[in-house]
């Protein structure tokens, strides 16, 4: 396993995960979201963000703390394995409001030294939280399809609960793979 992506809903812990998969195998990790976004929560161009992508996915080693669809073809067909994260609605949404009102409280910056507020997430069209709920199917079912096809071009993980994680998480042990 070299090259990782982690897919998950909104919410899931696709980071967190991401983050300890590149810990334990030795890997680089990229944050997509920081190729996603400029400062002021300035969106980059599909096209931008399909180059940036598709020279990180050429490279030899890496895992990815997400895909978004207008690219997600890039990291699917050069990875070695792909994380589905496929929990239940309640437990990715309480996550991503903790995360949220957590990072609003204290200021925390992300993704190009973005920080976001209670505007960011009850006013604006693309709210993370009204987000979950648009996506959330959408997303789920992916992961479950891609689990169930035979000739889907990598291998599969699907953790259902933050059990699964732990112990799969554990089963990596540590240092590159």
């Amino acid at each position: 396993m070299r090259r990782v992506l982690v897919y998950g809903v909104t919410g899931s812990g696709k980071s967190t995960l991401a983050r300890l998969v590149a810990e334990r195998l030795g890997l680089p990790l990229v944050e997509v979201d920081e190729l996603t976004w400029e400062p002021g929560w300035v969106p980059v161009p599909k096209e931008v963000q399909r180059e940036r992508i598709t020279a990180i996915c050429a490279g030899d080693d890496w895992v990815l703390d997400h895909a978004y669809g207008s690219w997600l073809d890039v990291p699917l067909a050069r990875a070695d394995l792909v994380v589905g994260l496929d929990l239940p609605r309640l437990t990715s949404l309480s996550r991503l409001v903790r995360r949220t009102l957590g990072r609003i409280v204290h200021r925390t910056p992300i993704c190009n030294g973005n920080v976001e507020s209670f505007r960011e997430i009850f006013l604006r069209r693309d709210s993370i939280l009204l987000w979950h709920f648009k996506s959330f199917a959408r997303k789920r079912a992916r992961i479950r399809r891609w689990a169930a096809d035979p000739s889907f071009p990598s291998t599969m993980v699907v953790l259902r609960s933050p059990a699964e994680v732990e112990q799969w998480v554990a089963s990596l042990g540590t240092g590159p793979a």
